[in-house]
């Protein structure tokens, strides 16, 4: 089957899709625009939903919330950033970076003074450089060659140990075997003194590892919030499971196994 991830050609899902799959892949332009592929049925996915200097990934928790996909895998990658220009960095106008990207480059970048410009992939950014010759753009080293960039300065994420954790989704779930974590959306409804440590106490009772756990907007007002919860399978994590389903909403989001990327 086909799997989809972020294009274009070049970002960071790409390269990624492409240690993994080779060339069986498909590029759409949007995270949305993946999961609601996925969620038809028609393909699997590939997206990043974890950073380990900027966080979770609004548009991927967003989507897993709203469509109905499971994730069937998990993969790590570490990040380089680097800044592809025709000049000096100090004399360009305009540096095009991903949102993302800028959070994890920050020190560097905010110490040129140069405007930093959103694009909507680091790909992006590069098609947008080879648009205006006073611009640089944040790239990674696969879409500075692909489209014939050069590097002026090398590594400049704010941390050495920079690395994004990628999912993969499908419109149905893989079986527990080999499983090692599980991920589960917990959407309270109510608000009440002692909530969390209650629906977190099911887990701690049983002494079952949460690896992640991050909270987002509900969309049914302010201070309304979901939970996202990644555990790892270990005795006694169905049983905290089934009795956090009897405190509350649970949607379980799939177990998986961590793959190995080939060349990365």
């Amino acid at each position: 089957m086909t799997v989809l991830t972020l294009g274009p050609a070049g970002t960071f899902s790409h390269e990624l899709a492409a240690a993994l799959f080779g060339d069986d892949i498909e590029l759409l332009p949007t995270i949305r625009a993946i999961i609601e592929r996925v969620a038809a049925g028609t393909a699997a996915g590939l997206v990043p939903i974890e950073n380990s200097e900027a966080g979770g990934v609004g548009e991927t928790l967003q989507g897993l919330a709203e469509f109905g996909v499971s994730i069937t895998g998990e993969a790590y990658m570490p990040v380089r950033h680097h800044l592809a220009a025709r000049e000096e960095p100090g004399r360009l106008s305009v540096i095009y970076a991903h949102p993302q990207t800028h959070e994890q480059c920050s020190i560097l970048l905010d110490s040129l003074g140069v405007e930093v410009v959103h694009t909507s992939s680091n790909a992006a950014s590069a098609v947008a450089m080879l648009k205006d010759e006073h611009a640089g753009a944040v790239v990674s080293e696969m879409a500075a060659a692909i489209y014939d960039l050069p590097i002026v300065l090398r590594d400049l994420q704010n941390s050495s140990t920079n690395t994004t954790r990628f999912v993969e989704i499908s419109s149905t779930p893989r079986g527990i075997a080999g499983c090692t974590k599980c991920s589960l959306l917990v959407d309270p409804q109510t608000d009440r003194v002692g909530l969390l440590a209650d629906l977190l106490g099911v887990f701690a009772r049983r002494r079952v590892n949460l690896t992640r756990i991050e909270s987002r907007p509900s969309r049914r007002g302010i201070g309304r919030y979901i939970f996202f919860i990644d555990l790892e399978v270990s005795e006694g994590w169905s049983e905290a499971k089934e009795e956090l389903k009897e405190m509350t909403t649970v949607r379980e989001l799939g177990c998986y196994a961590r793959r190995e990327v080939p060349g990365i």
